[in-house]
């Protein structure tokens, strides 16, 4: 039997040949640009006069005596302490992440297994906090924090990224335990386990790739978020997006451009390893979620 691909007519074949090389090209570009100029000196990867004088490097060869420099990437992690920044970062996520997991796969197995009316309004409010503006949640806590003294840690801002994520993950987990078979429950249940032990034993294994992908998403908000660090991380505690930010607010600094291009590809390139490394978990998870049994 033919695939669909061999029946499909050659020139519709070569047009989304096309169409998926430039979409490719587009998507890659920015980010391949960004990488290359972080190792170049600000006038050249900002030249004014050509594009070329970023990838030739005339001026980086004349101030550093190489076509490429770490002038960027040592001002941002050795002079600026974005170190620091990073370490903070993964504290963030990772708390974020494992809280928000544990509260939502407890939440979103109860909900599910629930036969009440109001695991529906549950699941209905949590969606009306998710879809509020993470300003207006953030200035809601601000006088609080402020008043107990405890602005500008980062167990403050854990705290918010917690409440802010849990709808989600409520949402997203409680989807994937209505695709597990209510069966497996009730099996476990007659072999003697309890309610926990049944959604520990036999319900969770089969649940590991809604929680990674899950768990992704968590790690993504907390990792990219900027609203919520800015506003309630003093300047010694802040994480990788509002530290770039703050090289960017201060530009006629020499160098702090360039600062913010090394910081920006540092703060880029994990996610990309992370994404790749947990593509097949994703998409397993993806589609598990997406049929019920």
């Amino acid at each position: 039997m033919s695939t669909t691909a061999n029946r499909m007519p050659g020139s519709l074949r070569l047009l989304t040949t096309v169409f998926l090389a430039l979409w490719l090209v587009a998507a890659v570009f920015p980010f391949a640009w960004t990488v290359w100029g972080s190792f170049k000196v600000e006038p050249d990867f900002f030249s004014r006069t050509s594009f070329w004088d970023a990838i030739e490097g005339v001026r980086t060869q004349m101030q550093t005596g190489s076509a490429f420099t770490l002038d960027g990437y040592r001002g941002a992690w050795i002079e600026n302490d974005f170190w620091r920044s990073a370490i903070n970062t993964l504290i963030v996520t990772i708390s974020v992440t494992v809280i928000s997991l544990t509260i939502g796969t407890l939440g979103g197995y109860a909900l599910a297994r629930s036969g009440q009316r109001y695991a529906f309004w549950i699941l209905i409010a949590a969606l009306v906090f998710r879809a509020m503006p993470h300003i207006t949640l953030v200035s809601g806590y601000m006088l609080p924090f402020f008043q107990m003294n405890i602005w500008g840690i980062l167990p403050t801002t854990i705290i918010v990224l917690v409440a802010i994520n849990q709808p989600f993950t409520l949402w997203m987990l409680h989807s994937f335990f209505l695709s597990i078979p209510k069966d497996l429950d009730e099996s476990a249940l007659v072999d003697g386990c309890t309610r926990f032990q049944a959604f520990r034993l036999a319900v969770m294994p089969v649940m590991w790739p809604g929680v990674i992908t899950t768990g992704l998403f968590s790690f993504l908000l907390a990792y990219n978020d900027f609203a919520v660090t800015s506003m309630l991380l003093s300047q010694d505690n802040q994480t990788m997006i509002p530290k770039i930010a703050s090289f960017l607010g201060s530009i006629q600094e020499s160098g702090n451009v360039m600062f913010a291009v090394a910081a920006v590809v540092s703060a880029t390139v994990p996610l990309f390893i992370l994404v790749l490394f947990f593509q097949r978990q994703i998409v397993s998870g993806l589609t598990a979620g997406a049929v019920k049994g």
